[in-house]
Formats: C-alpha cells, structure tokens, sequence
C-alpha cells in the first residue's frame, strides 16, 4: 500500500512539475510575442534636428545593481535613476561629428549631481561641441549647484521667469552616534591606524576632531575652487563672481523683491530669462518642427545612442584599449554592479590580460575603498596584468580614495581630476558589544571557555584586552602593509609617505603635489596614456569589459519587465509606498555596511568622503 502511494506522490508532482514547465515555455512564447509587437523600433536621427541630453538621477561611471533586477525595479517605478557618464560623452561626441545635428540642448531639471569630476567629463564634451562651430543651448525651470555647472558651459543658458539658480558651496556634514551609543550602552571597540582616519569618530565623538576639520577645510576649499574656476571660465564671469553671488545672495534678492530669476540675470549667471515654450518656439525655427509631438525637431540622447551604434560596427578586431570600471565599495567575492567584487574585479582584469587584442586596459576607479582583503586580490591581479606586458593606467573619477586608492597605486600611471577625492591612505575596524545594553533590560550572559581568547568575539560579551590588543596590531600592521606598498609604487621612502598618509583626504590637485598621482586631466586623457604606453598612436577602438549578459538573462529581462510595465499600467501606483522605499534604501545601505564593519577578522580601507 506505501508502495503505491509513493508511486502516485511521484507521478503526481513529477507530472505537476511538467505543468510548471510548459506553463513557463508558455508564458515566455506569450511574452516574446508582446515583446516584438510593442517594442519600439531603433530610432532615426532626423536630417535636422536637436540633441536633448536630459540625464536622469545621479551621473555615475556604472549602473549599480543586476540589469534584471534593475530592469525590473524601473518597470515598477521603484528603480535609483542614474545615468552613465559615457553615455552623455559619448552621444555628444558622436553629434559633435553629425551634420544632421545642429543644435544641443541641455535639459537638465532631472540630474542629481555626481561629482565635480564626472561633471567636467560631460562639460568639456559640451566645448567640445561647441568648439566644432556648433550652438549649444541650456534651459531650465531652476538650476541646482550641480546642473548650472554643465549649463555654465552653453552658449545660452535660458531660466524660467518663476526659476533660480541656486548655487550653495560644498559641504560636509556628519552624524554623530556617540550620544545615542552611549545611553543605549553599546561598547563599540575601534582599533585604527591613521591620525586623520576619521571615518569611526562617528562612534566615539559627537563633533568633528580637530584633525578632521582641518583635512574637510582643505579639500572642501579645494572642490569649490574647482568648481568657481570652470564656471566663471565657462560664463567669462571675473573670478570672484560665484563667491560673490552665493554669498550676497540674501541681499541681492531682496533688491529684487525676491525675484531670483533677476538677480541670476543680472550676475551673468543666465542669457536670459524665457519660459520652455518661448524656448521651444525658438529652436523650432532652427531645426523645424516635429509635427507629431508639436515641439521642435529633436532626439533625446539615448535614442541617438542607439541609432548611431546601429549605423556602425561596435565590435571590429584590431589593437583595442580595454576599459575596467571600478565603482562602488570593495567587497569581498562576487558582486553586482555599482559594487566592487574582489572576484568580479579579478575576473574582468583577467579577460584582458588573456584577450590578445587588448593591448592596454584603463582602470576607471570611482570608488570610497571597503574591504582590506578585497583590495589587496584585485592589486596583485593588477600586478600580473602588468607582468604580461599590458600597461594599465588609473584613471580617477569623483572619488578613489582609501581602498579606492589602493587598487590605483600599482598601476604604471595614475591619472586623477583636480577635483577628485583621493588619498585617505589609513585603516580602521570596528567591533561593538551589547552587553551593557542587555543588562538594561536584565539579560545577562556567563560560562566558560577553553583558552584566554573564548567567547572573546560575541557580540553580548565584553571584548578581552588580549581580543583588543590583537585587533590594534592587526590594523597596525595592516598600515604598515598599505604606506609600504604605496612607497614601493611612488618610490619613495615610507616616511614620505607616512607623513602624508594618516588617513588624510586629499583633493587631486594636492594629491599631484604631494605625488600621490601622476597627471591631472581626463579619462580621455587616461586614455591616450595608455595608448602611447602600448604605442598605438591613435589606431585603437574602446571596449568596455563587463560581464556578459547570458541569454536566459536577456530573455528573462525582457519578459519580466515587459510583465512589470502591464502590471503597472493595470495598478494604481502606491506613491507613498514608492517615496518610502526611497527614503529608506540609504538607511538600508548604511546599516547594510556597519553590519559588515562588525567582521573581527576584516580590516577596512574605507573613506568618508561625501559632499553634499
């Protein structure tokens, strides 16, 4: 009787299995169906139109997360608007080429910033476009700090009558813990090698140390003299003129009567002020008009992306420069974009070092550092890509400090913007405990162990001096091993480059005067770097290494997200959830990142090197 029973059980949900199966093959011919019916075709460039570059979200130099689950999450509306930094350089430079295009556009209300060094990548495609022979026009209901700087750069920057330019400085502000650690009685054990290795004063201090303040002052004072300098360049302005506007802007407006819109006219800082409409009627007696949308004749920058890679090979043999993107924390093992996985990083650095058309490789690091171990695997894997005979250059963006600057220093060059964050050259770890907070609520823990060091890593139990004796070393040593490895690299003395190091943040242009870098310029500076290293002239194609996204993958992206954009189209949107989601995912990414400082057996190159 069993016997039979477990006979049916299997034909059972062996056949429920078969069900499963064709239903999926099902759903998946349904889906690919829809997908060749409601899939736009590849867009055409007019014979004359305009260039809208309109960047969504923050500019980065990768999309962070899997492309499915990205692909899904935008489907949903749930998604971190982003925007990759080549791909604006890349459109522009293309329409800089293209007769059809006459005219760029900035449409910049939906960018979210990114750095001063991704920014100018961008800017000085737009001079580049303009130095062509070719107009290039701003518009704006407002402009933030970080899009007036790509607008500074138009031949005519137009502002809504209602609008603003609001230009604040930089910033750097901190949350401090200690108050609330302390009437919750955590005992957070820190162990750190580095005077200016600020990053766990958060846990121990309630204001900025004075070291801190000092190394802020310097690179936030260099940032915004980056910044004045390519803006009042950019608009013919004297060079106090920013400073001066931020700082009287308080008066100035009530001369206006609080209309700021004026008082950005009356600076210089904008051509003059037109509404979008008055704008748009413009540019229509430049490119004509799109009879269909009734506005003026123009493709958005991604369309035009994707029309000009159809027109030509991408792939074609010959020498080619292979480019690595390193964005993100260092993490240990295999880890999704916008993240640097140890593994990941080693597996791309590897398909150059084997790939025998690839003749040289630039690192493009935008990176705050992470995990010690996981630096020190992708710096030897950059060691053997040199041992091959490949040169690779570092190329810095907005940010390569602390582990972000230890994968950088073997490379055979490094070259950063003057406005790139780097440096941060120290170690710390953290560990905390709760067992005074277990005792406020009368939770108490004992027993026993076999030796000294038992139970000395629990995080209900108070660590052991010999526990904390061996972490201080460990992160001693761990410093050492860092300033011997970047003095080998500079060749220098590791004196020179203790006195230095200690964990200070240093802006590009310091960074340079200290030697920490080779050059300051751009990634196509980088670029024809590792050219010449490798003696290709200028005969080399670009490709980026990435992972390859497999065919299921692709099939499934397609599919889910084709489903997402139904769904979505049949449900009331859930905004207030949406907001909410937003709201927390960087108190889920920062909580997300203590729980691994928590690791007694992870050191940390790591930089806390945000401007707001």
């Amino acid at each position: 009787m069993k016997t039979i029973v477990k006979f049916f059980r299997f034909l059972w949900r062996s056949l429920d299995v078969l069900r499963r199966g064709l239903h999926l093959i099902v759903l998946l011919l349904v889906f690919g169906v829809l997908i060749v019916l409601v899939s736009p075709r590849v867009p055409v460039v007019p014979e004359k139109a305009a260039l809208v570059v309109a960047p969504q979200g923050a500019l980065v130099e990768q999309l962070s997360g899997q492309p499915f689950e990205r692909a899904v999450a935008e489907a949903y509306g749930r998604g971190t608007a982003e925007t990759l930094v080549r791909d604006l350089v890349d459109s522009i430079e293309a329409a800089q080429k293209d007769r059809r295009i006459q005219v760029l556009v900035l449409d910049l209300g939906s960018m979210a910033g990114g750095g001063v060094a991704k920014l100018e990548e961008v800017a000085m495609a737009v001079r580049k476009f303009r130095a062509a022979g070719k107009k290039v026009i701003a518009v704006g209901e407002a402009y933030d700090q970080s899009q007036y700087y790509l607008a500074a750069n138009a031949d005519e920057i137009y502002l809504d009558p209602q609008g603003m330019v609001l230009i604040e400085g930089f910033g750097y502000y901190r949350t401090f813990l200690k108050g609330a650690i302390d009437k919750l009685g955590i005992d957070i054990n820190i162990f750190k090698a580095g005077k200016y290795k600020s990053f766990t004063d958060q846990f121990s201090r309630s204001e900025m140390s004075e070291q801190e303040r000092e190394e802020t002052g310097a690179w936030l004072n260099a940032l915004w003299a980056q910044y004045q300098a390519g803006v009042t360049k950019a608009r013919k302005l004297d060079p106090g003129a920013i400073d001066a506007y931020v700082n009287d802007m308080g008066n100035a407006a009530s001369a206006k009567g609080g209309d700021l819109a004026a008082v950005a006219l009356e600076r210089g800082l904008v051509t003059e002020i037109k509404s979008r409409h008055e704008v748009d009627e413009q540019l229509k007696a430049t490119v004509g008009e799109d009879e269909d949308e009734h506005t003026f004749r123009g493709i958005s920058h991604w369309d035009y992306l994707a029309a000009v890679h159809r027109e030509k090979v991408l792939k074609s043999s010959g020498n080619r420069i292979g480019v690595v993107v390193a964005a993100g924390e260092i993490l240990d093992g295999d880890q999704p974009p916008g993240t640097i996985g140890s593994d990941s990083a080693v597996q791309l650095l590897r398909q150059a070092r084997y790939d025998d058309d690839i003749k040289a490789v630039v690192l493009r690091i935008d990176s705050p550092g992470g995990s010690m171990q996981a630096s020190e695997i992708i710096r030897r894997e950059i060691n053997a890509l040199r041992e091959a005979g490949k040169p690779i250059v570092a190329s810095m963006s907005s940010t390569a400090a602390s582990g972000g600057y230890y994968i950088a220093m073997d490379t055979d060059e490094i070259w950063a913007s003057p406005s790139t964050l780097t440096g941060s050259i120290g170690v710390f770890g953290v560990f905390p405990t709760f067992e005074n907070t277990l005792k406020k609520v009368g939770v108490t823990v004992d027993g026993m162990g076999t030796a000294p060091l038992s139970g000395s890593f629990q995080l209900e139990r108070t660590m052991s001096d010999q526990a904390k004796q061996i972490l201080q070393l460990y992160v001693e040593n761990s410093y050492n091993t860092f300033i011997g490895h970047v003095a080998a690299a500079r060749e220098k003395s590791v004196d020179e480059i203790d006195s230095i190091a200690q964990g200070r943040v240093w802006a590009g242009t310091d960074a340079m005067k200290h030697g920490l870098v080779d050059n300051l310029g751009s990634f196509r500076d980088a670029l024809q770097a590792a050219a010449r290293r490798a003696k290709l002239g200028d005969d080399f194609k670009v490709e980026y290494i990435e992972p390859p996204l497999g065919w299921r993958e692709a099939l499934t992206r397609q599919t889910q997200v084709l489903a997402g954009r139904i769904t979505r189209a049949l449900m009331s949107k859930h905004e207030l959830s949406i907001h909410a989601q937003r709201l927390i995912s960087p108190i889920e990414t920062e909580l997300s990142r203590m729980a691994r400082f928590m690791n007694p057996m992870q050191a940390y190159y790591y930089c806390l090197c945000t401007v707001n």
